[in-house]
């Protein structure tokens, strides 16, 4: 049976790296020059995305490289040999967004697969037969598409690939097409520089033309009017029917500017409601138990399942983040023997285990705790926090970045967490 695709963001190579571990499928991301996200891509080196994609490969995986920026006419030979110097790297295909880029890379590097970003906004048979036409293998589908013309389009021409986002940020704007950081702060985001002003607060006033008055509407004291903040998209619950429709080959998360415990628990979540699918399990509480634990915006299921004017719930207008129902507290180091602090930790401090997907635990008792499974989940207990350089801390704080020991070995990119309960989770203002 085929089996539909897990895709993973890579914003640098430890993220790659995590969510191959995790269980995804592939991963997508590039270094910064025609990328749609330049911070993330500035974490990769050629070199380094290099070796995620020796990584990736290594494993059965697969790696995309994003060259989905909007070039200028002052670009284009920069571009040239931007697509020859990634092609040497032997990824698995390349994500661009115009018709001029598919050519070119159609064009000087015939031997790597394209794939049509969803800024190219397809939502019809008719465009996705021309770009299909013109070389394309796959079509990242415009965020506004339903699982309805998806169904037509895989009808039509059976042979394309279609991907489909079903978690991550969504753009106020029309598939991410948005000008308002370019007008603000000339950052633009069709070239991926967006400063994210659509999460920003915003004061509201009215004024009378005639007159030249301007008053500030009155608002409730502390809340921000987040008017143009889209909640995440979440879509773990509908695995089933996403796959029954029998048109998408790939689903994909968004996030490459994310945190590496998001690349770590969407990737796990997802892991498996797909897994249960193909087993033929029902789907269970814990895909977004585990996507709940995560900051986040509040979550929608958006447009795929739903047509945009039979729901409206995907703004979420009284904050811009809100924390989810724990706290990272540390992170297992490359060694799998020492963890860094990512949340204040004391001796006597339980926290849970969470491992990549594959990974087998044992049970470990020594002088600096122990490692213990309870209710079908794994946990760790400090007894003594020791560093790699051999000092005691009576308590460890984020920031520090002293290895501290663990009570026995760990996979390496092991997450450790506690509840969120006691921790101010009130929305920021």
């Amino acid at each position: 049976m085929h089996k539909v695709e897990l895709l993973s963001p890579a914003g640098n190579l430890e993220k790659l790296k995590i969510a191959i571990d995790f269980g995804a499928d592939a991963v997508y991301g590039g270094v910064s020059h025609f990328s749609l996200r330049i911070r993330s891509g500035k974490e990769f080196t050629m070199e380094s995305f290099k070796e995620g994609i020796d990584y990736a490969h290594a494993r059965g995986k697969k790696v995309y490289t994003t060259i989905n920026g909007f070039p200028f006419n002052s670009q284009l030979n920069l571009l040239e040999k931007h697509i020859l110097a990634m092609a040497e790297l032997e990824p698995d295909a390349f994500i661009v967004a115009t018709p001029g880029v598919l050519q070119l890379a159609h064009k000087l590097a015939p031997q790597i697969p394209l794939h049509l970003s969803t800024q190219a906004n397809v939502m019809n048979v008719l465009d996705a037969k021309v770009y299909y036409e013109m070389g394309a293998r796959r079509i990242i589908a415009a965020r506004e598409i339903s699982l309805r013309d998806l169904k037509q389009i895989k009808t039509e021409l059976p042979d394309l690939e279609l991907e489909v986002f079903v978690h991550g940020s969504m753009c106020f704007a029309y598939s991410g097409r948005c000008l308002i950081s370019t007008v603000q702060s000339g950052r633009v985001p069709n070239r991926g520089s967006c400063a994210n002003d659509c999460r920003f607060p915003y004061e509201l006033y009215a004024a009378n033309p005639e007159t030249g008055t301007l008053f500030r509407l009155e608002e409730d004291p502390g809340i921000g009017t987040y008017i143009m903040n889209s909640k995440d998209l979440n879509l773990a619950s509908h695995i089933k029917e996403i796959i029954d429709a029998g048109a998408v080959d790939s689903l994909k998360i968004e996030g490459r500017t994310k945190a590496s415990y998001y690349a770590a628990i969407t990737a796990k979540a997802y892991r498996m409601a797909i897994d249960d699918y193909y087993a033929g399990l029902e789907p269970s509480e814990r895909y977004q138990e585990e996507l709940n634990t995560m900051q986040n915006r509040g979550f929608t299921d958006a447009y795929l399942v739903n047509r945009p004017f039979e729901k409206h719930d995907t703004q979420s207008l009284d904050f811009t983040m809100q924390m989810g129902t724990h706290q990272v507290s540390g992170m297992v180091t490359e060694d799998g023997e020492h963890f860094l602090c990512k949340y204040t930790t004391r001796p006597g401090d339980e926290a849970e285990i969470v491992a990549p997907s594959d990974a087998v635990l044992s049970p470990y008792t020594n002088e600096y705790g122990s490692i213990y499974e309870r209710d079908g989940r794994w946990y760790v207990r400090f007894d003594k926090l020791v560093a790699e350089n051999g000092r005691e801390w009576e308590a460890v704080h984020s920031g520090n970045v002293n290895p501290i020991a663990l009570p026995g070995r760990l996979p390496q990119y092991c997450f450790l967490r506690i509840p969120a309960d006691g921790i101010d989770q009130s929305p920021p203002v």
